[in-house]
Protein backbone atom coordinates (compact mmCIF):
# COMPACT_ATOMS: atom_id res chain seq x y z
CA UNK A 1 0.00 0.00 0.00
CA UNK A 2 1.23 3.36 -1.12
CA UNK A 3 2.33 5.78 2.19
CA UNK A 4 0.26 9.27 2.52
CA UNK A 5 2.26 12.08 1.33
CA UNK A 6 3.34 13.88 4.92
CA UNK A 7 3.07 17.75 5.41
CA UNK A 8 4.42 19.48 8.02
CA UNK A 9 2.85 23.07 8.83
CA UNK A 10 4.71 25.56 10.62
CA UNK A 11 2.61 28.30 12.10
CA UNK A 12 2.43 29.91 15.25
CA UNK A 13 -1.35 30.29 15.29
CA UNK A 14 -3.16 27.07 16.10
CA UNK A 15 -6.07 28.45 13.90
CA UNK A 16 -4.16 28.82 10.77
CA UNK A 17 -2.59 24.83 11.59
CA UNK A 18 -6.47 24.43 11.59
CA UNK A 19 -7.63 25.68 8.37
CA UNK A 20 -4.55 23.94 6.35
CA UNK A 21 -4.78 20.97 8.01
CA UNK A 22 -8.63 20.79 7.57
CA UNK A 23 -7.97 21.28 3.50
CA UNK A 24 -5.03 18.49 3.47
CA UNK A 25 -6.74 15.83 5.38
CA UNK A 26 -9.50 15.01 3.18
CA UNK A 27 -7.36 15.05 0.16
CA UNK A 28 -5.24 11.68 1.94
CA UNK A 29 -2.43 13.86 3.25
CA UNK A 30 -1.18 12.98 6.64
CA UNK A 31 0.14 16.07 8.14
CA UNK A 32 2.31 17.12 10.40
CA UNK A 33 2.46 20.29 12.99
CA UNK A 34 4.58 22.74 14.33
CA UNK A 35 4.19 25.77 16.15
CA UNK A 36 7.86 27.49 16.01
CA UNK A 37 10.93 27.27 14.09
CA UNK A 38 13.10 25.48 16.31
CA UNK A 39 10.23 22.72 16.67
CA UNK A 40 10.03 22.59 12.86
CA UNK A 41 13.06 21.84 12.65
CA UNK A 42 13.23 18.64 15.37
CA UNK A 43 10.25 17.64 13.53
CA UNK A 44 11.74 17.48 10.13
CA UNK A 45 14.78 15.51 11.92
CA UNK A 46 12.94 13.06 13.21
CA UNK A 47 9.63 12.58 10.90
CA UNK A 48 10.89 13.38 7.53
CA UNK A 49 8.26 15.56 6.13
CA UNK A 50 7.61 15.25 1.96
CA UNK A 51 6.74 19.04 2.27
CA UNK A 52 7.02 21.69 4.54
CA UNK A 53 4.58 24.73 4.64
CA UNK A 54 6.33 27.54 6.37
CA UNK A 55 4.61 30.52 8.08
CA UNK A 56 7.17 34.01 7.58
CA UNK A 57 6.36 35.84 10.47
CA UNK A 58 7.12 33.58 14.05
CA UNK A 59 8.46 35.27 17.01
CA UNK A 60 12.21 33.71 17.97
CA UNK A 61 13.13 31.95 14.60
CA UNK A 62 11.20 33.42 11.62
CA UNK A 63 10.35 31.09 8.02
CA UNK A 64 13.31 32.55 6.08
CA UNK A 65 15.61 31.23 9.16
CA UNK A 66 14.18 28.07 8.99
CA UNK A 67 14.29 27.75 5.04
CA UNK A 68 18.01 28.76 5.61
CA UNK A 69 18.80 25.99 7.73
CA UNK A 70 16.84 23.33 5.80
CA UNK A 71 19.16 24.41 2.68
CA UNK A 72 22.43 24.00 4.82
CA UNK A 73 21.39 20.57 5.56
CA UNK A 74 22.05 18.19 2.51
CA UNK A 75 20.03 15.71 3.94
CA UNK A 76 16.98 18.40 3.78
CA UNK A 77 18.45 20.67 0.62
CA UNK A 78 16.00 19.03 -1.79
CA UNK A 79 12.56 18.92 0.64
CA UNK A 80 9.75 21.13 -0.77
CA UNK A 81 9.43 23.98 1.19
CA UNK A 82 5.96 26.72 0.67
CA UNK A 83 6.76 30.04 2.28
CA UNK A 84 2.90 31.20 3.62
CA UNK A 85 2.76 34.66 4.19
CA UNK A 86 -0.14 37.93 4.70
CA UNK A 87 2.23 40.20 2.89
CA UNK A 88 2.29 40.35 -0.89
CA UNK A 89 5.48 42.91 -0.67
CA UNK A 90 8.30 41.73 -3.33
CA UNK A 91 10.76 42.28 -0.28
CA UNK A 92 9.38 39.15 1.16
CA UNK A 93 9.43 37.22 -1.97
CA UNK A 94 12.79 38.06 -2.38
CA UNK A 95 13.76 37.03 1.24
CA UNK A 96 12.09 33.76 0.67
CA UNK A 97 13.43 33.22 -2.80
CA UNK A 98 17.07 34.08 -1.19
CA UNK A 99 16.52 31.72 1.72
CA UNK A 100 15.71 28.90 -0.57
CA UNK A 101 11.52 28.60 -0.42
CA UNK A 102 10.30 26.40 -3.64
CA UNK A 103 6.79 28.67 -3.50
CA UNK A 104 4.67 31.27 -1.92
CA UNK A 105 1.17 31.31 -0.88
CA UNK A 106 -0.10 34.27 0.42
CA UNK A 107 -2.88 34.37 3.58
CA UNK A 108 -5.84 33.80 3.55
CA UNK A 109 -5.14 30.76 1.62
CA UNK A 110 -7.22 30.22 -1.56
CA UNK A 111 -7.70 26.24 -1.36
CA UNK A 112 -7.60 25.37 -5.06
CA UNK A 113 -4.61 26.78 -5.23
CA UNK A 114 -3.22 25.25 -2.13
CA UNK A 115 -3.78 22.05 -3.33
CA UNK A 116 -2.56 22.46 -7.23
CA UNK A 117 0.72 23.56 -5.48
CA UNK A 118 0.69 21.13 -2.84
CA UNK A 119 0.27 18.59 -5.75
CA UNK A 120 2.93 19.22 -8.04
CA UNK A 121 5.85 20.04 -5.85
CA UNK A 122 4.55 16.55 -4.05
CA UNK A 123 5.44 15.28 -7.47
CA UNK A 124 8.64 16.83 -8.11
CA UNK A 125 9.59 15.62 -5.00
CA UNK A 126 8.26 11.95 -6.08
CA UNK A 127 10.41 12.04 -8.75
CA UNK A 128 13.53 13.55 -7.17
CA UNK A 129 13.01 10.37 -4.66
CA UNK A 130 13.04 8.10 -7.26
CA UNK A 131 16.07 9.22 -8.82
CA UNK A 132 17.64 9.44 -5.40
CA UNK A 133 16.70 5.85 -4.99
CA UNK A 134 18.02 4.53 -8.41
CA UNK A 135 21.03 6.31 -7.98
CA UNK A 136 21.34 4.45 -4.48
CA UNK A 137 20.41 1.26 -6.15
CA UNK A 138 22.88 1.95 -9.00
CA UNK A 139 25.73 2.91 -6.75
CA UNK A 140 25.64 -0.66 -4.77
CA UNK A 141 25.42 -2.23 -8.24
CA UNK A 142 28.48 -1.10 -9.25
CA UNK A 143 30.06 -2.17 -6.16
CA UNK A 144 28.61 -5.48 -6.33
CA UNK A 145 30.03 -5.34 -10.00
CA UNK A 146 33.62 -4.48 -9.01
CA UNK A 147 33.50 -6.83 -5.77
CA UNK A 148 32.54 -9.22 -8.62
CA UNK A 149 35.48 -7.82 -10.67
CA UNK A 150 37.66 -7.75 -8.19
CA UNK A 151 37.55 -11.35 -7.15
CA UNK A 152 37.64 -12.73 -11.03
CA UNK A 153 40.49 -10.66 -11.81
CA UNK A 154 41.82 -12.26 -8.11
CA UNK A 155 40.97 -15.99 -9.10
CA UNK A 156 42.35 -15.34 -13.12
CA UNK A 157 46.12 -13.78 -11.45
CA UNK A 158 45.62 -16.84 -9.08
CA UNK A 159 44.75 -19.24 -11.89
CA UNK A 160 47.59 -17.45 -13.88
CA UNK A 161 50.05 -18.56 -11.10
CA UNK A 162 49.36 -21.95 -10.79
CA UNK A 163 49.52 -22.54 -14.67
CA UNK A 164 53.16 -21.51 -14.99
CA UNK A 165 53.94 -25.29 -13.08
CA UNK A 166 51.41 -27.15 -13.49
CA UNK A 167 49.43 -28.35 -17.39
CA UNK A 168 45.69 -26.68 -17.56
CA UNK A 169 43.65 -29.70 -16.82
CA UNK A 170 45.06 -29.17 -12.95
CA UNK A 171 45.30 -25.52 -12.92
CA UNK A 172 41.80 -25.65 -13.44
CA UNK A 173 41.04 -28.12 -10.99
CA UNK A 174 42.84 -26.25 -8.23
CA UNK A 175 41.26 -22.88 -9.47
CA UNK A 176 37.96 -24.78 -9.14
CA UNK A 177 38.52 -25.61 -5.57
CA UNK A 178 38.67 -22.17 -4.44
CA UNK A 179 41.61 -22.95 -2.66
CA UNK A 180 45.15 -22.68 -2.60
CA UNK A 181 45.42 -25.18 0.30
CA UNK A 182 46.71 -28.12 -1.56
CA UNK A 183 50.05 -25.77 -2.35
CA UNK A 184 50.90 -25.85 1.05
CA UNK A 185 54.47 -27.34 2.48
CA UNK A 186 53.97 -31.17 2.94
CA UNK A 187 55.23 -34.65 2.25
CA UNK A 188 54.50 -36.70 -0.98
CA UNK A 189 55.85 -39.58 -2.83
CA UNK A 190 56.47 -38.63 -6.60
CA UNK A 191 58.09 -39.61 -9.25
CA UNK A 192 60.63 -36.54 -10.92
CA UNK A 193 62.16 -36.17 -13.91
CA UNK A 194 64.95 -33.88 -15.05
CA UNK A 195 65.91 -33.96 -18.86
CA UNK A 196 68.41 -31.87 -20.46
CA UNK A 197 70.59 -31.33 -24.10
CA UNK A 198 73.73 -32.89 -24.53
CA UNK A 199 76.39 -30.93 -25.92
CA UNK A 200 73.87 -27.44 -25.12
CA UNK A 201 76.99 -25.86 -23.05
CA UNK A 202 79.34 -25.71 -26.46
CA UNK A 203 76.46 -25.26 -28.67
CA UNK A 204 75.95 -22.03 -26.77
CA UNK A 205 79.63 -21.32 -27.02
CA UNK A 206 79.80 -21.48 -30.44
CA UNK A 207 76.62 -19.57 -31.71
CA UNK A 208 74.86 -16.28 -31.74
CA UNK A 209 72.40 -16.03 -29.16
CA UNK A 210 69.64 -15.24 -31.36
CA UNK A 211 70.10 -18.52 -32.49
CA UNK A 212 70.19 -20.35 -29.43
CA UNK A 213 67.35 -18.47 -27.99
CA UNK A 214 65.09 -19.80 -31.49
CA UNK A 215 66.52 -23.06 -30.58
CA UNK A 216 65.46 -23.33 -27.23
CA UNK A 217 61.66 -21.90 -28.23
CA UNK A 218 61.53 -25.03 -30.80
CA UNK A 219 62.79 -27.18 -27.67
CA UNK A 220 60.75 -26.01 -24.98
CA UNK A 221 57.42 -25.79 -26.94
CA UNK A 222 57.45 -29.29 -28.26
CA UNK A 223 58.71 -30.49 -24.26
CA UNK A 224 55.15 -27.86 -23.04
CA UNK A 225 52.92 -29.84 -25.26
CA UNK A 226 54.08 -33.06 -23.77
CA UNK A 227 54.34 -32.07 -20.47
CA UNK A 228 50.54 -30.82 -20.43
CA UNK A 229 49.18 -33.88 -22.36
CA UNK A 230 50.40 -36.34 -19.63
CA UNK A 231 49.64 -34.04 -16.76
CA UNK A 232 52.72 -33.06 -15.06
CA UNK A 233 53.50 -30.44 -12.88
CA UNK A 234 56.10 -28.24 -14.63
CA UNK A 235 58.67 -27.25 -11.78
CA UNK A 236 60.89 -25.13 -13.81
CA UNK A 237 62.28 -24.28 -16.94
CA UNK A 238 65.96 -23.21 -16.85
CA UNK A 239 67.78 -22.99 -20.05
CA UNK A 240 67.63 -26.49 -22.12
CA UNK A 241 67.20 -28.12 -18.20
CA UNK A 242 63.38 -29.16 -17.33
CA UNK A 243 62.04 -30.45 -14.24
CA UNK A 244 58.99 -32.41 -14.07
CA UNK A 245 57.48 -34.48 -11.19
CA UNK A 246 53.61 -36.31 -10.87
CA UNK A 247 51.71 -37.19 -8.09
CA UNK A 248 51.36 -33.84 -6.64
CA UNK A 249 49.39 -31.48 -6.33
CA UNK A 250 47.28 -33.40 -8.26
CA UNK A 251 47.08 -37.56 -7.46
CA UNK A 252 48.89 -39.52 -10.30
CA UNK A 253 47.35 -43.14 -10.18
CA UNK A 254 50.66 -44.27 -11.64
CA UNK A 255 53.47 -41.65 -11.27
CA UNK A 256 56.35 -43.57 -11.97
CA UNK A 257 54.95 -45.12 -15.11
CA UNK A 258 53.56 -41.75 -16.38
CA UNK A 259 56.94 -40.41 -16.16
CA UNK A 260 58.20 -42.89 -17.91
CA UNK A 261 55.86 -42.42 -20.42
CA UNK A 262 56.59 -39.05 -20.77
CA UNK A 263 60.19 -39.75 -20.93
CA UNK A 264 59.41 -41.70 -24.20
CA UNK A 265 57.54 -39.23 -25.61
CA UNK A 266 59.87 -36.51 -25.11
CA UNK A 267 62.76 -38.91 -26.52
CA UNK A 268 61.17 -39.29 -29.63
CA UNK A 269 59.91 -35.82 -30.12
CA UNK A 270 63.29 -35.01 -29.33
CA UNK A 271 65.20 -36.79 -31.97
CA UNK A 272 63.00 -35.13 -34.47
CA UNK A 273 64.46 -31.89 -33.69
CA UNK A 274 68.09 -33.40 -33.32
CA UNK A 275 68.00 -34.33 -36.65
CA UNK A 276 66.65 -31.19 -38.31
CA UNK A 277 69.11 -29.36 -35.85
CA UNK A 278 71.87 -31.71 -37.21
CA UNK A 279 71.26 -30.80 -40.91
CA UNK A 280 72.08 -27.36 -39.91
CA UNK A 281 74.75 -27.94 -38.19
CA UNK A 282 74.67 -28.79 -34.70
CA UNK A 283 75.19 -31.49 -32.76
CA UNK A 284 72.84 -31.88 -30.14
CA UNK A 285 71.96 -34.98 -27.69
CA UNK A 286 68.80 -35.49 -24.90
CA UNK A 287 69.17 -37.25 -21.53
CA UNK A 288 66.71 -38.13 -18.97
CA UNK A 289 66.43 -38.86 -15.55
CA UNK A 290 63.93 -40.60 -13.28
CA UNK A 291 63.89 -41.16 -9.71
CA UNK A 292 60.85 -41.96 -7.27
CA UNK A 293 60.43 -41.49 -3.50
CA UNK A 294 59.10 -38.71 -0.83
CA UNK A 295 59.87 -35.45 -1.08
CA UNK A 296 58.23 -31.68 0.72
CA UNK A 297 56.38 -30.15 -1.90
CA UNK A 298 55.09 -26.70 -1.60
CA UNK A 299 55.10 -22.94 -2.10
CA UNK A 300 58.55 -21.33 -2.49
CA UNK A 301 59.80 -18.20 -3.27
CA UNK A 302 58.77 -14.47 -2.10
CA UNK A 303 56.01 -12.19 -2.41
CA UNK A 304 55.65 -11.45 -6.26
CA UNK A 305 57.47 -14.04 -7.66
CA UNK A 306 56.24 -17.18 -6.13
CA UNK A 307 56.53 -21.23 -7.54
CA UNK A 308 55.55 -24.59 -6.65
CA UNK A 309 58.77 -26.75 -5.62
CA UNK A 310 59.89 -30.31 -4.52
CA UNK A 311 62.63 -30.50 -2.37
CA UNK A 312 63.99 -33.65 -1.62
CA UNK A 313 66.82 -36.68 -2.46
CA UNK A 314 64.71 -38.15 -4.95
CA UNK A 315 64.93 -34.71 -6.59
CA UNK A 316 68.64 -34.51 -6.43
CA UNK A 317 68.80 -38.30 -7.60
CA UNK A 318 66.67 -37.31 -10.61
CA UNK A 319 68.89 -34.53 -11.47
CA UNK A 320 72.38 -36.67 -10.95
CA UNK A 321 70.70 -39.39 -13.78
CA UNK A 322 70.00 -37.14 -16.50
CA UNK A 323 73.46 -35.72 -15.89
CA UNK A 324 74.99 -39.33 -16.20
CA UNK A 325 72.31 -39.92 -18.97
CA UNK A 326 74.14 -39.67 -22.89
CA UNK A 327 72.16 -38.93 -25.94
CA UNK A 328 68.90 -40.72 -25.87
CA UNK A 329 68.92 -42.72 -22.83
CA UNK A 330 66.47 -42.68 -19.85
CA UNK A 331 68.08 -43.68 -16.54
CA UNK A 332 66.26 -44.11 -13.79
CA UNK A 333 66.14 -45.46 -10.30
CA UNK A 334 64.98 -48.91 -8.74
CA UNK A 335 62.10 -47.63 -7.30
CA UNK A 336 61.20 -46.45 -10.68
CA UNK A 337 62.16 -49.68 -12.45
CA UNK A 338 60.39 -51.53 -10.23
CA UNK A 339 57.26 -49.52 -10.91
CA UNK A 340 57.36 -50.44 -14.79
CA UNK A 341 58.98 -53.73 -14.75
CA UNK A 342 57.32 -56.07 -17.38
CA UNK A 343 56.34 -53.08 -19.03
CA UNK A 344 59.31 -51.68 -20.74
CA UNK A 345 62.72 -53.15 -21.86
CA UNK A 346 65.80 -52.46 -19.54
CA UNK A 347 68.79 -53.10 -18.15
CA UNK A 348 71.08 -52.34 -15.11
CA UNK A 349 73.94 -50.55 -15.81
CA UNK A 350 77.15 -50.20 -14.43
CA UNK A 351 79.87 -48.04 -13.36
CA UNK A 352 78.29 -44.68 -13.08
CA UNK A 353 79.08 -42.00 -10.31
CA UNK A 354 76.19 -39.81 -9.04
CA UNK A 355 78.14 -37.22 -7.12
CA UNK A 356 76.71 -36.13 -4.04
CA UNK A 357 74.94 -39.37 -3.14
CA UNK A 358 76.26 -41.49 0.24
CA UNK A 359 75.92 -45.01 -1.25
CA UNK A 360 75.36 -46.59 -4.49
CA UNK A 361 72.54 -47.07 -5.96
CA UNK A 362 70.61 -49.42 -8.43
CA UNK A 363 70.50 -47.58 -11.67
CA UNK A 364 68.91 -48.89 -15.08
CA UNK A 365 68.55 -47.89 -18.69
CA UNK A 366 65.36 -47.91 -20.55
CA UNK A 367 65.10 -48.76 -23.90
CA UNK A 368 61.43 -49.10 -25.08
CA UNK A 369 58.39 -50.35 -24.28
CA UNK A 370 57.83 -54.23 -24.16
CA UNK A 371 56.00 -56.01 -27.26
CA UNK A 372 53.21 -57.01 -24.83
CA UNK A 373 52.95 -53.36 -23.12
Amino acid sequence: MQQQPRILIVDDSRVNIKVLEALLVPRGYAVLTATSGEQALEKVAQEKPDLVLLDIHMPCMDGHEVCAKLREDPATRLLPVVMVTSSDEEDEKLKSIEAGADDFIPKPVNRLELLARVKSLLRLKEYHDTIETQAAQLAEWNRVLEDRVKHQVGELERLGRLRRFLSPQLADVIGSSGSDTMLQSHRQQIAVLFCDLRGFTAFVDSTEPDTVMEFLREYHEALGGIIFHYGGTLEHFEGDGVMVFFNDPVPCPEPAETAVSMAMAMRERVQELTTDWRKRGHELGFGVGIAFGSATLGMIGFEGRRDYGAVGTVVNLAARLCSQASDGQILVDEETYTGVEGLVEGRETTGLSLKGLARPLAVFELTGWLNSA
